[in-house]
């Protein structure tokens, strides 16, 4: 399993509109800008955590119970306000860069609103994503919540405090849950509670929560140090051990035996409208399930006839389960004894590429970039991940690789195709050269859209062997085998939650396509259970990008050039695919005209 920890807004699938270049000359529209600008501000107060993931600091003591009916109806009054203020502007008479610009902002509105119509809030978190996770992350200090000041302490035990409150609604809201048959599945219930077990220390100060206090910044006082040692003790032994304790033992007690034996949220009420809009959400497309089903079933077959061909090659005679378990188990391909020894074959491949990166690319990012262990305390359940940096850059992109063993890590986990991804050209390179683009509007600046984001980083695995990768078949086999998961995932995603399919025959379908081991596949699957829809975007949003890269090649010919073509795609940030695919039919038609 693979993610990526960034900040961004939800968008809708698209609209009619037309991208034309009746006004390319034209100037930006101030007011216009003014809205945008207003609107971001406003939203980040309403999302103090998103504003935390990017470096802005105003409101790092905020912590909204976000997921009441209170909160979302100030949600549905900020996103109807602003629908309003935008469709008071005549489309046709912005410049290009408003229009695309006017398209993403009232499909963000749109599609926001629609969201807040289905009782999604009667799941407030599961056991891939939630604030009780989250918070484990900003508290122990090596997340997004900075501890570098008197005020960043002061702020995070205020935001901490509140998490009681928190915890106290998400019951309610369970509970709200179970009376309206809107409940998780129970194989899901059962990984939230030793999640929430494991925050329950006995000794305060072996809290993962108390790490702040174990390194306090240069320059604190005698004083600070033990006012913050104190608070924290109290903060943690008090507040936060408790509540997750509450919500353990309410998991356990009670919501376990009302969870739902179903895999799919099409046995949720409205399930079906709701996962139709989640595709809409989460691809930018009105694809149908069926539509992506399809897709993924001819995806599958055809990178595993290239799988069989890979075999063949290096003279495997065994059947393709056999190659599976001889490339995870054989001792060849699990030659690192130490955690750093990992590390540096990841730095490795960023010196083998950096050559041929400046041939594709002509514009790379500012932002310092960093591969890190893991931190213990969630390598556990924690997959391959990119953090992004600060737009300022004081924070660097973070690439984060779990090792719990070392000696167990195996070379052909496609470590390549997995940098290339996560890391260089992938995440690091579209979310910090968006973040570092002060000409776009604040909302775009730091928002975004699954199917871009993932897309474009699994598009990035395809140029491994153009960047001087897959090389070696081993590492083009799993090269492979990380582009056919992504394949698989529209097969079980969509079986899940529109075909009936169980949990248990969408972990056989995976382990069967893909060297997936039964815990593995377990967890992928549970994921999609979790958040449906999220994993569709990564296939849907690669083709797109793959599909206009030969689009244009074909029609350019020998005018056609790679890195004008990745600058292009980048440009303008995470767009909806189909705002992209207008925005680069234009800056192609420009190519021939010049030509």
């Amino acid at each position: 399993m693979k993610k990526i920890i960034f900040f961004a807004f939800a968008l809708v699938s698209v609209s009619a509109c037309k991208l034309s270049n009746t006004n390319p000359g034209k100037e930006d529209n101030k007011e216009l800008a003014t809205l945008f600008n207003n609107y971001y501000e406003q939203r980040l107060q309403l999302y103090p955590l998103e504003a935390t993931a990017i470096g802005d600091t105003r409101y790092n003591n905020l912590l909204p119970v976000d997921f009441t009916d209170g909160y979302r109806d100030s949600l549905k009054k900020f996103y109807n306000q602003y629908l309003t203020y935008i469709s008071k502007y005549d489309r046709e008479n912005l410049n290009d860069k408003d229009k695309i610009s006017y398209d993403v902002f009232k499909r963000e509105m749109q599609i926001n609103l629609e969201g807040l119509g289905f009782p999604e809030n009667f799941i407030p978190f599961q056991q891939f994503w939630g604030l009780p996770l989250t918070l484990g992350q900003l508290g122990s200090g090596e997340g997004n919540q900075p501890f570098k000041t008197v005020k960043d302490y002061d702020d995070w035990i205020s935001r901490a405090s509140k998490f009681g409150a928190w915890a106290d609604s998400s019951i309610i809201y369970f509970k709200k849950g179970i009376a309206a048959n809107y409940v998780l599945p129970k194989a899901l219930v059962v990984k939230m509670i030793p999640e929430m077990e494991a925050m329950q220390v006995s000794e305060d100060t072996a809290s993962l929560f108390y790490g702040p206090v174990k390194k306090f910044p240069p320059g604190f006082s005698e004083a600070d140090k033990a006012r913050f040692t104190a608070a924290f003790i109290t903060l943690i032994h008090q507040q936060l051990i408790p509540s997750y304790k509450k919500l353990g033992d309410f998991l356990k007690n009670e919501y376990l035996p009302k969870a739902r034996t179903t895999s799919g949220i099409s046995s949720l009420p409205n399930g079906k409208e709701y996962y139709q809009y989640l595709i809409r959400a989460q691809t930018t497309t009105d694809k149908t399930p069926e539509e992506i089903y399809q897709t993924g079933l001819k995806e599958v077959a055809r990178i595993g006839k290239l799988q069989d061909s890979v075999k063949n090659a290096v003279g495997f005679k065994g059947d393709m389960q056999a190659f599976f378990e001889f490339m995870k188990n054989n001792k060849q391909f699990m030659p690192y004894k130490k955690p750093q020894e990992v590390l540096a074959a990841f730095e490795n491949i960023h010196k083998k590429i950096e050559p041929n990166l400046k041939k594709m690319f002509n514009h790379v990012p500012k932002t310092p970039f960093q591969i890190r262990q893991t931190e213990a305390f969630r390598a556990a359940s924690a997959s391959a991940e990119y953090s992004q940096g600060s737009p300022d850059g004081t924070r660097p992109g973070i690439f984060y690789v779990p090792i719990l063993d070392a000696t167990r890590f195996n070379s052909t986990s496609g470590m390549e195709s997995l940098f290339l991804h996560e890391a260089i050209p992938g995440h690091h390179y579209q979310i910090s050269l968006q973040q570092e683009d002060t000409s776009l509007p604040k909302f775009r600046r730091f928002g975004g859209n699954n199917a871009y984001i993932e897309g474009w980083a699994l598009y990035c695995e395809s140029l491994g062997k153009e960047l001087g990768l897959y090389t070696d078949p081993y590492q083009y086999m799993a090269a492979l085998g990380d582009e056919i998961h992504r394949a698989i995932r529209l097969v079980v995603d969509v079986g899940l939650h529109t075909k009936n399919m169980t949990r248990e025959d969408a972990i056989k379908y995976m382990m069967a396509n893909e060297a997936a081991g039964e815990q593995y596949a377990t967890m992928e699957i549970e994921r999609y259970m979790a958040i449906p829809g999220q994993a569709l975007g990564y296939k849907i949003g690669a083709l797109k990008i793959a599909e206009l890269r030969n689009k244009y090649q074909k029609e350019l010919g020998s005018n056609f050039n790679l890195a004008d073509f990745h600058d292009n795609i980048l440009k303008d940030g995470a767009l909806p695919l189909d705002v992209l695919e207008r925005k680069m039919d234009d800056w192609a038609s420009r190519k021939r005209d010049k030509n």
